[in-house]
C-alpha cells in the first residue's frame, strides 16, 4: 500500500492552517486549543484565521472532512485493487493504520477523539462521509464472512477491529522495530488466522 500523502498542501495558507490546528488539537485537544494558539503557530495575527474560517469549530470540520474524504477515497482505490477477500480485509486494516501513523496522523487523531467537539449539526454534515467509509468495511468484512474467513457478523467484527486499531495511537510508535507493515500483518492474523 502507498503512504497517503499528506493531507494539507503547504504551498497554502488555508492549507498550513489545518495541517497547525490538526496538529495542536491532537497534541492540546480542541477545546484547550484557542485561535490565537492557531495564529501564533503560522506566525500570524489571530484576525487573519477568519479570512479563511469563522470559527475554530469550521476549523475543525474542515479538518475532519478533509479526512474523512482522503480516508474513503484511498480505501475505496485500495479496496478496487484486492483481489480476494483476505486481501481487501488487509487493505481496511493497512488504510486506517496509514491515516493514523503516516502524513495525516494529526487530522485523524482529531477525527478519532474529537469527534463529539463538533455540534450535531456539523457531525450530521460529516456523517455521509463517515458512513459510507464504514459501509465498504461491512461489505469487505460481509465478503469475507461469506467466504469462510470469520464467523462475526460484519458490523461487530467492525466495531471490534476499528476500534482496536484506533486505540494504536496511544501505545504504537513507528520508529520502534515493529514496522507498520508487520503490525498490519498482526493485525490481520489476529481477525482472519494465519492464512
Amino acid at each position: 500500500m502507498t503512504q497517503p500523502s499528506p493531507l494539507f498542501d503547504p504551498e497554502t495558507a488555508r492549507g498550513r492552517l489545518l495541517a497547525s490546528a490538526a496538529r495542536l488539537f491532537r497534541d492540546k485537544g480542541y477545546a484547550a486549543t484557542t485561535v490565537r494558539d492557531i495564529a501564533a503557530a503560522l506566525g500570524i495575527q489571530s484576525g487573519s484565521l477568519f479570512h479563511h474560517f469563522r470559527t475554530k469549530e469550521d476549523i475543525l470540520h474542515a479538518v475532519m472532512e478533509t479526512v474523512i474524504t482522503a480516508m474513503l477515497d484511498d480505501l475505496t482505490d485500495q479496496l478496487a485493487q484486492a483481489q480476494t477477500p483476505r486481501e481487501a480485509v488487509r487493505a481496511l486494516i493497512a488504510i486506517e493504520l496509514a491515516y493514523l501513523h503516516g502524513p495525516a496522523s494529526d487530522a485523524t487523531s482529531v477525527l478519532f477523539h474529537d469527534w463529539r467537539a463538533l455540534s450535531d449539526d456539523r457531525r450530521t454534515a460529516l456523517l455521509q462521509g463517515r458512513n459510507a467509509y464504514f459501509a465498504l468495511w461491512d461489505q469487505t468484512l460481509a465478503t469475507a464472512r461469506s467466504a469462510g474467513l470469520t464467523t462475526i457478523e460484519p458490523e461487530i467484527l467492525r466495531q471490534f477491529l476499528h476500534g482496536a486499531l484506533a486505540w494504536t495511537s496511544f501505545w504504537y510508535r513507528p520508529d520502534r522495530p515493529l514496522s507498520r507493515e508487520a503490525l498490519t500483518e498482526r493485525a490481520l492474523s489476529l481477525v482472519l488466522g494465519s492464512p
